[in-house]
């Protein structure tokens, strides 16, 4: 028998409409808003101002612990030590310059978002995106879990009270998070943009007052400050206790990704706004903590467990706790806890694209009634809270694994770029390259932004090797294991996905000639591979009469089936229901109320309902069995006749 591709058939006949269908009121519509349709997804992204509030949470927090950072791994040195506090400070915004001119390039060369991911992928291979990806969503999750903690520790130290309760409260704050981001991008972003300008209001309020006050002489020190409590001393300020505390400051650089991974949040022109939202963190961020870092030296803070930094700050600039004390210390524990928001509008996306690529369970790419990744807002609020159980939410504990992710997908992501820079300074002028989205050109300049991508890289690579050194017996080295046994299990899911595609496709596919008998025929059709033409096969078996029905979510993946369908359809007419708002039961069985409707005398409807099986119950839990939903609901619909048609894709012997 032949195995030529068939030429596409002109008998095969396409009909659309789109589906009046609404989703039914259910509790979720009061907890986060009525269902939005597909076309409102161009209404739900975000400007400047709010997309600053959404992604620049995790970055503006650290201000609230990076000078105390250093000053806890300066005062293994003595009190003397302190000095070295402001001059760190500097280093480390130059650092932060250099990695936030480094994103605004990626902003703009990926404009699809990704950031490390994508450019690690097209510049260094799939095993450096996967490992930028391990790192992120360890990263994001860590986020979540530090910054909610850290927000109910604060909460504990003014009300000890709820110290036995700390843990079941900082799972009902991720959770909370959780449920004002599947409200949506906008409706998030309107959320959190008050506490996020409140904290920044509040920070350059009470430090350009300590300046004023520092300038006119009467800033003086703290009062009272806390005991510093030393587990070990040095003699001397060594290069690498200087090292260790630099890198203990670089938390101050966490969250600088978030923007180039969520551009697609943004309003047109993305790259443009994006990169001027990022801009601006970048701004905030250096003035706050270098203000910070200054004014901490001037007045001596010290660092304590039973008194932040932050606090000996402000209390000495206010001249005691007053009313402007507790609204900075309050606005301070918002910004903690709303830190994880960052990481809910990172998260998901990037699980999104690695699904999309394969690696993870396809399920992440799907888009809720709200038009947001839920199944990735899901997870993630289910892998943070697990944390904050096993570690009791304990800030001290979890610190410890926190900052390394991200910095490694800081040098990926440099080390990608100066790849891309070196690609394109041997390029011929005028010449061009589509690769993912993103054009490369010729670029004149190649050399500069190489070497400052390279140095970039040099210098976030070794604060990473720093990190994973000095916090190895802390807790570092189970990020470590954690993030190859991600990657590990990334090539895993790929391999399924990958072993099912070979499995089903209609390469080399020889089709056997049709059976015809008697029966007006509905088949669902979600795509067109090996098992769907296996249904249609036997649905021709049984009647000329054969629809195929197809629910359109996606408008790309829909051309795609019809232009398969053209091919491998043999004739058999396609009816596709377009269906803004995203579900696929409920105009299908619309559908066939009204073949029902028109049924003759003795006509039997049968709904061939090809059947996924998978070779295990893991794998099946990798793909989203809409067939088992779609034939409960058809077993309650009088007058049809149910068949389900299986697929099996596990390995068969064939006969020679």
């Amino acid at each position: 028998m032949s195995t030529a591709t068939p030429e596409p058939s002109e008998q095969n006949h396409m009909m659309r409409r789109t589906t009046k269908h609404r989703p039914r009121r259910s509790l979720t519509h009061w907890l986060i808003g009525r269902p939005l349709p597909t076309a409102d997804a161009g209404h739900e992204t975000v400007g400047k101002a709010i997309g600053l509030a959404i992604f620049a949470s995790d970055a503006l927090s650290s201000n609230a612990y990076a000078t105390q950072e250093i000053l806890v791994i300066l005062a293994i040195a003595g009190t003397g030590a302190f000095g070295y506090v402001f001059p760190i400070a500097l280093a480390i915004v130059v650092l932060l310059t250099i990695v936030t001119i480094s994103y605004e390039q990626i902003i703009h060369s990926y404009p699809n978002g990704g950031g490390a991911y994508v450019v690690a992928k097209d510049n260094l291979g799939e095993t450096a995106s996967l490992m930028a990806a391990a790192a992120l969503l360890t990263d994001y999750i860590l986020t979540v879990a530090v910054s909610i903690s850290s927000g109910v520790a604060q909460i504990v130290s003014a009300i000890p009270a709820l110290y036995d309760v700390r843990v079941y409260m900082a799972v009902a704050l991720i959770f909370l998070v959780m449920l004002i981001n599947l409200r949506g991008v906008r409706e998030s972003g309107l959320a959190f943009a008050i506490p996020n300008y409140f904290f920044i209001l509040m920070m350059f309020a009470t430090l350009g007052f300590g300046l004023f006050r520092y300038l006119s002489g009467s800033l003086g020190t703290v009062v009272d400050p806390p005991e510093m409590e030393i587990t070990q001393t040095l003699a001397v300020v060594t290069p690498f206790l200087i090292l260790h505390a630099f890198s203990s400051g670089t938390a101050a650089l966490t969250g600088i990704e978030a923007i180039s991974n969520g551009i697609t949040a943004f309003k047109e022109p993305r790259s443009k706004n994006a990169g001027i939202t990022l801009i601006w963190m970048g701004f905030i961020l250096a003035s706050l903590f270098t203000a910070i870092s200054f004014i901490t030296t001037q007045i001596e803070a010290v660092p304590s467990e039973q008194e932040t930094v932050i606090s000996q700050l402000a209390r000495t600039i206010f001249d005691g706790r007053g009313v402007l004390y507790g609204m900075l210390i309050a606005s301070t524990a918002l910004i903690l806890v709303l830190a994880a928001n960052t990481a809910f509008a990172g998260f998901p996306r990037l699980g999104a694209l690695a699904a999309q690529d394969g690696f993870l369970p396809r399920q992440l790419t799907y888009r809720g009634s709200r038009l947001v990744y839920s199944y990735g807002i899901f997870a993630l609020a289910i892998l943070a809270a697990a944390l904050v159980f096993v570690f009791q939410a304990s800030v001290t504990r979890l610190i410890p694994l926190y900052a390394i992710g991200v910095f490694l997908s800081f040098t990926l992501a440099q080390i990608g770029m100066s790849r891309r820079w070196w690609r394109t300074g041997h390029m011929k002028p005028g010449e061009e390259i589509i690769e993912n989205g993103s054009a490369l050109h010729y670029e004149p300049n190649w050399r500069v932004k190489m070497g400052m991508n390279a140095f970039g890289a040099l210098c976030t690579g070794v604060v990473m090797l720093v990190f994973s050194v000095t916090k190895f017996h802390d807790g570092a080295w189970l990020v470590l294991i954690v993030t190859p046994l991600m990657m590990w299990l990334f090539k895993i899911i790929n391999g399924h996905y990958r072993d099912i595609a070979r499995r089903l496709s209609l390469d080399n596919y020889t089709e056997p000639a049709p059976h015809i008998t008697r029966h007006r025929v509905i088949m669902p059709v979600s795509g067109v591979h090996q098992g769907t033409l296996e249904a249609l096969r036997y649905a021709r078996m049984l009647s000329h009469d054969v629809t195929a029905v197809h629910v359109s979510i996606d408008q790309d993946e829909t051309e795609r089936l019809q232009k398969k369908w053209a091919t491998w359809g043999d004739g058999v007419r396609l009816f596709i229901l377009d269906s803004p708002y995203r579900l696929f039961v409920e105009p299908l069985l619309g559908y066939v109320d009204e073949i029902l409707a028109l049924r003759q005398p003795n006509e039997i409807i049968t709904i061939v309902v090809p059947q996924f099986v998978a070779g295990s119950a893991l794998e099946m839990a990798l793909h989203m069995n809409t067939a088992d939903l779609l034939r409960k609901e058809l077993l309650s619909t009088p007058g049809i006749v149910i068949t389900d048609v299986p697929y099996q894709v596990s390995d068969k012997k064939e006969n020679e």
